[in-house]
């Protein structure tokens, strides 16, 4: 009676937001958006590995992180009282994070290749100066029907939070060369000065959009971490390529 009392709540709450119970979103990164690091770094060669999905999902409801038919969970749309109208799921997010990081690298200046092979395989081969290896902590949206000081009135906010563990290797030495953490959060709209939500509309439909940009953010902003600019520039060993 009480999942049927559930199921019956959601489909209401689904009706009256015109939503069906998931959506699979397209997600990508957007280049050129994020400024200020482009061509900054010296022309080295790396190898970007497929990213690792090590998301913790902290805070989130076993059943809105499970996946749907191989697609990983990537966030919810809530109604106005909090309660998940629709489930959200996405690509996968290991060659979709490798792709970004390389093109954000090709940005930098980088002469960077996805590379399909392990770790190890391409510490051995010593075929590039650099291999960068991450694992995604963090990719998840959440699209709200806020309610406003208006009456009857409210408003659509999505939030989507991104992060990224990176290590980057010097061939053929299984030791990280750097490590460090790349993170974003965007809101749509944004807040206002004073915190609070915006009565504005949003930039954005879908909330895939808006999740893409904060994983463009948050993988731009690998390179434009002034610590790793110095340590490429001052770098001047190169990989004894074979």
């Amino acid at each position: 009676m009480v999942a049927l009392l559930c199921s019956a709540g959601c489909s209401t709450q689904q009706e009256k937001l015109g939503l069906a119970s998931k959506s699979t979103q397209a997600l990508q990164y957007y280049p050129f958006q994020v400024k200020g690091f482009q061509n900054t770094y010296p022309k080295r060669s790396a190898a970007v590995l497929q990213s690792t999905d090590a998301r913790a999902f902290d805070g989130v409801a076993p059943a809105d992180r499970v996946p749907d038919g191989g697609n990983p969970a990537i966030g919810v749309v809530t109604d106005d009282k909090g309660k998940v109208a629709q489930r959200l799921y996405g690509p996968a997010l290991g060659p979709l994070f490798q792709d970004a990081i390389a093109h954000a690298a090709q940005e930098a200046g980088f002469a960077a290749i996805a590379a399909n092979d392990s770790l190890q395989v391409e510490l051995s081969a010593r075929k590039v100066d650099y291999v960068i290896d991450t694992k995604i902590v963090r990719c998840w949206v959440v699209k709200s029907r806020v309610p406003v000081n208006v009456q009857g009135g409210a408003i659509w906010h999505a939030t989507a939070d991104v992060a990224v563990d990176i290590s980057i290797y010097k061939p053929p030495f299984n030791v990280p060369f750097w490590q460090g953490e790349s993170a974003s959060i965007y809101n749509d709209p944004p807040p206002t000065i004073s915190g609070d939500v915006s009565d504005e509309a949003e930039i954005y439909e879908q909330p895939g959009e808006v999740l893409s940009v904060a994983i463009t953010r948050a993988v731009a902003g690998i390179f434009k971490r002034e610590d790793l600019h110095n340590l490429i520039a001052q770098d001047s060993m190169r990989a004894p390529h074979p």
